[in-house]
């Protein structure tokens, strides 16, 4: 192990839909067996405490929580045991009446910070609202984290913000449904992750959730990714931990060879549609 390197652990289990002492009590489990085994970093999957398949906005009201819920301080208290840092998918009930999927982040002190999904996946939009604010990016004793939810990676505007403004990690909680590919390839998700780390050279931390949920079947595509694009741990399709011990400061170079460097090169002149509002790409569908 390098000096300067940071065990990171990606929890991969299935929550329990609508059962959310039972899905806190199962991330506190999961926080403390990574904790116990020298993990500083713990991600844990996208909507953690409440499951993922609601049939309503009232059902997801129901199973939503507030981000500073006494409940949830015991995941602090597991933190604390090792001075890890935690990034946790919940169904945030807002202090604005609205239901978010967010994710905190959490140490030792409490929340940190808190980042609602920008980007809402298909039935989600009946379900949440968006979140408005742009990810965070914490400085922690370890390195520098950002924070994405799930189909928000799949944007490359996002994943590339974030590395602009500093983040050697990308933690993301994840949901993500089996979809169709041919054998032997990589799920299309973990593809945009390893091309988004390898894009802006930066770690990129996705946990996965696990079970069947209302017949969904889901990827278990949980993956730990380096800054050259390549996977460093995963957990297949078992249930489980994903850890690798990761020098989060090497993200912090750029360079692809002496002259190619992913950041300098950039011609941010060049790039004007990416902020542009209102345009028709060719296939259909507003670009706002």
């Amino acid at each position: 192990m390098a000096p300067t390197a940071t065990r990171v652990t990606c929890v991969q289990f299935a929550p329990v839909l609508g059962d959310l002492a039972g899905n806190i009590r199962r991330a506190r489990s999961a926080i403390r067996a990574a904790v116990a085994n020298g993990a500083r970093i713990v991600v844990l999957p996208e909507l953690a405490t409440s499951g993922y398949l609601f049939a309503s906005a009232r059902e997801a009201r129901e199973a939503s929580v507030d981000a500073d819920d006494p409940r949830l301080a015991a995941w602090s208290a597991e933190a604390a045991r090792g001075g890890a840092v935690v990034v946790a998918g919940f169904c945030e009930k807002g202090a604005d009446g609205l239901v978010y999927n967010s994710a905190m982040v959490l140490d030792g002190t409490g929340v940190r910070a808190v980042y609602r999904k920008a980007h809402l996946w298909d039935r989600e939009k009946s379900l949440f609202a968006p979140g408005r604010a742009e990810p965070p990016v914490l400085d922690t004793a370890y390195g520098r984290i950002g924070v994405l939810i799930c189909y928000d990676l799949e944007f490359p505007e996002m994943p590339r913000a974030l590395a602009l403004r500093g983040a050697d990690l990308i933690a993301v909680p994840t949901n993500w449904p089996v979809v169709p590919r041919p054998d032997g390839e990589h799920p299309p998700e973990v593809v945009a992750a390893m091309a988004a780390a390898r894009a802006s050279r930066v770690f990129v931390a996705c946990c996965d959730r696990s079970g069947l949920e209302r017949g969904e079947r889901w990827t278990r595509g949980t993956a730990l990714v380096d800054p050259d694009g390549w996977i460093r741990a995963s957990t297949g399709t078992r249930d489980g931990h994903a850890t690798a011990d990761l020098d989060l400061v090497a993200a912090r170079g750029k360079r692809l060879t002496d002259l190619a460097d992913v950041i300098a090169d950039r011609r941010p002149e060049l790039y004007g549609e990416l902020v542009r509002t209102g345009l028709t790409p060719p296939g259909g569908g507003e670009v706002s």
